[in-house]
């Protein structure tokens, strides 16, 4: 039960970078780099099966462009909202 509200934390981390990014705040790019990293080691879970790490490493891949790019917004917000509501159910 506390592995399930670790890995929830995660993707609540990673939705407050991408907000952050969002809304035009400065965003450390170590605390991306941080926060892909642990999505990608999370989006591993897709070899056993469960199909919503996909989305964590999609988040992943995007948090990584988004240190070198100015992505647009459109692709911020749709990974932003799934990793929010990943990361508040499994706390619920």
């Amino acid at each position: 039960m506390v592995l399930v509200k670790v890995l929830g934390g995660i993707d609540l981390a990673a939705a407050l970078a991408f907000l952050m990014l969002i809304f035009g705040m400065n965003v450390w790019t170590q605390y991306l780099v941080f926060c892909a990293g642990l999505l990608f080691v999370k989006g591993l879970f897709i070899l056993m099966g469960d199909i919503l790490s996909g989305v964590d490493l999609v988040a992943a891949l995007l948090l990584f462009l988004s240190i070198p790019f100015n992505l647009p917004s459109v692709l911020l917000w749709i990974p932003a909202f799934f990793l929010l509501a990943k990361g508040v159910v499994s706390f619920v």
